[in-house]
């Protein structure tokens, strides 16, 4: 018997059942986390840092982990809830210009210049209009836009009813293709 083994022996099959319950999920879901995060703080490092506390909090939890009926949505809660009080703990407003933005973005190897210079500023008025939003309404579209939730997945990652989370998505939607009503290229952003 190897080290490894002496120390798994010694914890009972029903909680190595839950940890490896546990290590499936972050393998499975670890990229949902973090882009839900990111979705929220807007930087790498929180969206990180708030990865790894859905993460510690789904541990905490761990003896009902076998109960939840819908591990994905539970855990986007979880991250969604703990990127807001991240977001709102740091007491900063999401930066939609933000200078540490990586130059590379606006670059390709596929287009001229002026059409990535057009392409990055379209993206920027974008994520403009939609941190205009009400936040009602932007949750919902980010979630199923940005994260392609299902109504369901939303609506139980906000704790709404799949329909308020269907009419807010259009609504959003609705608003966003108003705004965007007098971009030359509008056919891009059917929404």
């Amino acid at each position: 018997m190897f080290a490894g083994e002496a120390i798994l022996s010694g914890i009972a099959p029903a909680e190595r059942s839950r940890d490896q319950l546990l290590e499936d999920l972050v393998h499975q879901h670890s990229r949902l986390v973090y882009r839900i995060a990111y979705a929220v703080v807007r930087t790498h490092h929180d969206a990180e840092d708030a990865t790894q506390e859905t993460f510690f909090r789904a541990l905490r939890y761990r003896r009902k982990l076998a109960a939840v009926e819908d591990p994905r949505s539970w855990l986007a809660r979880i991250a969604w809830r703990v990127a807001v009080e991240r977001s709102r703990k740091n007491k900063r407003e999401i930066s939609l210009d933000d200078p540490e933005k990586p130059l590379a973005e606006i670059a390709s190897a596929r287009s001229s210049a002026d059409d990535a210079i057009e392409g990055f500023e379209v993206h920027t008025r974008l994520e403009k209009l939609i941190a205009a939003l009400p936040r009602k309404l932007r949750e919902p579209l980010i979630l199923s836009t940005v994260e392609e939730m299902s109504p369901r997945e939303v609506a139980a990652t906000l704790a709404i009813s799949p329909a308020a989370a269907r009419s807010r998505v259009f609504r959003a939607r609705q608003i966003l293709r108003e705004k965007l009503g007098g971009t030359s290229r509008k056919s891009e952003f059917e929404i």
